[in-house]
């Protein structure tokens, strides 16, 4: 069983690679939670997988929040977790080890693969070129193949880029993120805006209604920019930072 995030579509297209891989099944982290569906109970030997992007070098407070809630029927006998993000992870085993832990539970393996950048919401973030886009995402189906096979046969291993200051990062940057970073009043749009709904429907967290036929953000924001990024005529923008800087999403 493998649970997943994903906004832009990197995550999902790495968790529908893994489980076509291990012939498994995928469970939408959001969806789950909505419904409040955190009981499970793994079959004999069976593998339970995460899947997610990187936020600001460590797991998505929606991911780690999700595993705290979590209850199993037994311990897992095999656990892993596979990461996206832009460039670097830091910190992001470490931290996602202790969770578990946290639950009585052990991590098995664990590898990051470098996918298109997403996030745009501060200056000087900005885009990958499509040549580095196109670049990313072979090399990262180029790794999964390598790295599938070891999950298959249960290996315990870890594969992760961590870059240069990471402690700095993960524990002194991610907290400001995650407090300040996340608010998503700084939304709107301009008058290029065509009423479609297409980012009431792509928000994972549900998190946009329309008023007056113009989306409003309720409060409940990641930052997985998935709407800015999906809306086709590139009338959402994120503060005075997103400008300019074009769109991505994993297709």
């Amino acid at each position: 069983m493998i649970f997943y995030f994903s906004g832009c579509g990197n995550s999902k297209h790495v968790a529908e690679t893994i489980a076509a891989g291990l012939n498994d099944t995928l469970v939408f982290i959001p969806e789950a939670a909505r419904e409040g569906r955190y009981e499970y109970t793994l079959a004999e030997g069976e593998r339970l997988g995460f899947v997610f992007p990187v936020y600001s070098w460590a797991p998505p407070k929606l991911v780690l929040d999700f595993i705290g809630k979590m209850q199993l029927a037994a311990k897992p006998t095999y656990l892993f977790f596979a990461c996206t993000m832009g460039d670097e992870c830091g910190l992001t085993e470490k931290i996602f080890r202790k969770a578990v832990e946290q639950k009585g539970w052990s991590l098995s393996a664990c590898f990051s693969v470098q996918m298109p950048e997403t996030y745009i919401g501060m200056p000087g973030f900005k885009l990958d070129t499509d040549e580095n886009a196109k670049r990313k995402i072979e090399a990262t189906d180029k790794a999964m193949r390598g790295c599938i096979p070891r999950l298959q046969k249960k290996e315990s291993f870890s594969k992760m880029i961590v870059g240069s200051l990471a402690w700095l990062k993960s524990h002194v940057v991610n907290p400001g993120f995650n407090r300040f970073a996340t608010d998503d009043s700084k939304y709107h749009v301009t008058e290029a805006c065509i009423h479609c709904g297409k980012c009431v429907n792509v928000c994972p967290l549900q998190n946009i209604t329309l008023e007056n036929g113009k989306p409003t953000w309720h409060g409940n924001c990641t930052i997985c920019m998935a709407c800015y990024h999906h809306c086709p005529v590139n009338a959402i923008q994120y503060g005075k930072a997103t400008k300019g800087k074009g769109q991505y999403f994993f297709s």
